[in-house]
């Protein structure tokens, strides 16, 4: 089953939800939609299930126009953060609910209804719990429930509303490997809102990034972190060290370092300003003609399987690095020594060159 928004825009008292979104999902496919809080990523999940009405736009299920169809017509399965499991019913009948209060014309017999709940618990773990209460589950296996629960009506399309948001770090992190699995078996067309980065570039198959009502960037996990639009996704996507330079005709210059930038502007401001992942920087003892600039070690982490190195630049910048463990052990580095730092790559955008979302590798 294929989404299709078209210009959706949705405004609350003065504040702009959405503003003239459009977006394909595509049938069978898992995507994130990812942003800050207030980025209008819930109120599109909403509105395609039915729970919003657009004040413009429509939404397109498999071709045909399902703007001003009810919640119940939609066929659209919803999982919340907190569960909204019935605390009264056992881990069996939560997940039969659904197919239990079904019409009698549609509805499956007693014998269908356990045969299908059996096989939904088989499939997110949970079958050897089907006679507990949800007080007596963990919060991910509660999770779980709320997920077979919405498949038990065989929806055509599962939206998840940060469905792991309330769980702790570890829990988190194994359900998304979970829930990356169970998607791979079921291809049902998902649709998932976040603002956890990790969990969006980890089980989507495209990131939808928004901000301030309108998308950023759609892409691959993979496109949006190495390849982002804008500034606002370079920011949003992990960790960024911002390098001041300037334009030199066709040229931005940052310390030793000039990139070809054909599109410079002209006129007006003459600052460049390049962006660098903490991982996309390179650390020396020793100056060299590509170095971008100087600074002083102020603190090293060695715990993990990156080598985290704060930095002060001699014009009081804090500089983020992430070196290798061998690179880290070769350099023998240390709070108090001078380095030299080397970038890899380093990304310009459209409002500080005109080269749209211009990137240059060093070296």
């Amino acid at each position: 089953m294929s989404i299709a928004v078209r210009r959706v825009s949705k405004t609350f008292g003065t504040f702009r939800a959405l503003d003239d979104v459009s977006l394909d999902v595509r049938t069978g496919e898992l995507v994130a939609l990812l942003g800050p809080s207030g980025s209008g990523k819930t109120t599109l999940l909403r509105i395609i299930a039915g729970l919003e009405t657009p004040d413009a736009g429509t939404i397109h299920f498999h071709g045909e126009d399902a703007t001003a169809l009810r919640v119940q017509d939609r066929r659209v399965g919803f999982v919340f953060q907190h569960y909204a499991l019935f605390r009264h019913m056992t881990v069996f009948e939560n997940v039969a609910f659904g197919l239990r209060v079904r019409p009698r014309r549609v509805r499956p017999d007693r014998r269908e209804i356990r045969r299908r709940v059996q096989r939904l618990l088989e499939l997110v773990q949970l079958e050897w719990l089907a006679d507990r209460y949800p007080a007596q589950l963990s919060g991910g296996q509660r999770q779980r429930v709320a997920l077979a629960r919405a498949l038990a009506v065989e929806p055509k399309v599962l939206l998840l509303d940060e469905p792991f948001g309330a769980l702790d770090a570890r829990v988190r992190a194994e359900l998304r490997r979970w829930l990356r699995r169970l998607h791979n078996e079921i291809h049902v067309t998902g649709v998932l809102v976040t603002h956890d980065q990790e969990e969006a570039l980890e089980v989507a198959d495209r990131v939808v990034v928004l901000n301030q009502g309108r998308i950023e960037q759609v892409g691959t996990p993979e496109e949006v972190f190495h390849h982002p639009a804008t500034e606002f996704v370079m920011h949003f996507l992990g960790h960024v060290n911002v390098f001041r330079g300037r334009f030199v005709g066709q040229k931005a210059v940052f310390g030793g370092i000039e990139l070809d930038v054909p599109d410079a502007p002209e006129t007006g401001s003459l600052e460049a300003r390049g962006f660098v992942r903490p991982h996309d920087l390179d650390l020396s003892v020793t100056p060299g003609p590509d170095t971008l600039l100087e600074g002083t070690v102020m603190r090293v982490n060695a715990a993990g399987p990156q080598v985290k190195v704060e930095l002060r630049s001699d014009a009081g910048e804090v500089i983020h690095v992430e070196l290798s463990q061998e690179r880290y052990r070769a350099l023998a580095l240390a709070a108090g020594m001078r380095a030299y730092v080397r970038p890899r790559d380093i990304k310009l955008f459209p409002s500080n060159a005109r080269a749209a979302g211009a990137a240059a590798p060093v070296g």
